[in-house]
């Protein structure tokens, strides 16, 4: 199987959760993420999926493979269910058959699929029947929190996508960016996410902004339109 044929595929998937499944950054080792359908409810410790899509880690794996693959997991593996942008945590018997989910899983860098496939996943997160697309491409913006307004959120940005980078080429590194009543504001703690309010956000925190804006947008623009997730502490995603 060619790594084109993933990218198609699961291009489409990938950008709707990439603002949702931020892999783990826990234990040794470099994450692997993979992306696919359930073709069974996890059982005996034993996740199997449909690879549609992942980080570039694990399509290198995945070179030469059946997309059919199976995943270990654990009593320390995490189990998150997402809806509208909020997760739950659940049990492995809360995901089923046909569901879309990302599965985490850490091991040494350059690893083989048998090698992956033999480590508990960190992390899985379930996405439900459905992965829609967003209408506009994603801007994230990562960086500490320096201070909030009333419907504001200012960052010393030191990273974040591709598309935000080109927008702050020549431009300071604190920025601020507009949350509305549809954003969505996460903290993390280790794996496990909890949903707070924007007044709950802490100066000094590690925070990712994620908009929706329209390809070409100038960065005045990304920052006027309310992002969708602000993710407090969340762990580096490696999508």
């Amino acid at each position: 199987m060619r790594i084109a044929t993933l990218i198609a595929t699961g291009l489409a998937a990938l950008v709707a959760a990439a603002g949702a499944s931020a892999a783990p950054r826990v234990g040794h080792g470099v994450v692997y993420s993979f992306f696919g359908q359930l073709s069974a409810a996890p059982a005996n410790g034993q996740v199997s999926i449909s690879v549609q899509a992942g980080n570039r880690r694990a399509l290198r794996a995945m070179l030469g493979q059946p997309v059919a693959q199976t995943f270990a997991y654990a009593d320390t593996t995490e189990f998150l269910q997402w809806s509208a942008g909020i997760p739950t945590i659940v049990q492995a018997g809360g995901l089923s058959a046909g569901d879309y989910v990302w599965v985490h899983v850490r091991a040494a860098e350059g690893a083989s699929l048998a090698d992956v496939e033999k480590q508990s996943a960190g992390l899985i997160g379930d996405h439900g029947t459905q992965v829609t697309p967003p209408a506009q491409p994603l801007y994230e913006f990562r960086g500490t929190l320096t201070a909030t307004g009333t419907n504001t959120v200012t960052l010393d940005v030191t990273g974040g996508n591709a598309r935000a980078g080109r927008l702050l080429i020549g431009q300071p590194a604190t920025e601020t960016f507009t949350t509305g009543s549809g954003t969505i504001f996460l903290l993390w703690q280790g794996k496990v996410p909890t949903v707070i309010s924007l007044g709950q956000l802490k100066v000094g925190d590690r925070v990712v902004v994620r908009v929706h804006a329209d390809k070409g947008s100038t960065l005045a623009q990304v920052e006027s339109a309310a992002a969708v997730h602000v993710g407090d502490r969340e762990p580096a995603s490696k999508s």
